[in-house]
């Protein structure tokens, strides 16, 4: 896969903390940050742990 953005769309607040911790490896900082990476496979491990709270698309 090419660059995908990853935007959070819903908050963390009463997450579990490694729901927490995964949006802060990824470099989302808040509500509507967005931030942009390869498609590896890492990556979309991370997207799967988080995939309700964030919105993925290819750039």
């Amino acid at each position: 896969m090419g660059k995908m953005r990853i935007t959070q769309v819903r908050s963390a607040i009463k997450r579990q903390k490694k729901q927490k911790l995964t949006l802060e490896a990824l470099g989302i900082k808040r509500l509507h940050h967005s931030v942009e990476h390869e498609g590896t496979p890492q990556i979309l491990g991370m997207i799967d742990v988080v995939s309700h709270l964030v919105t993925v698309e290819e750039v």
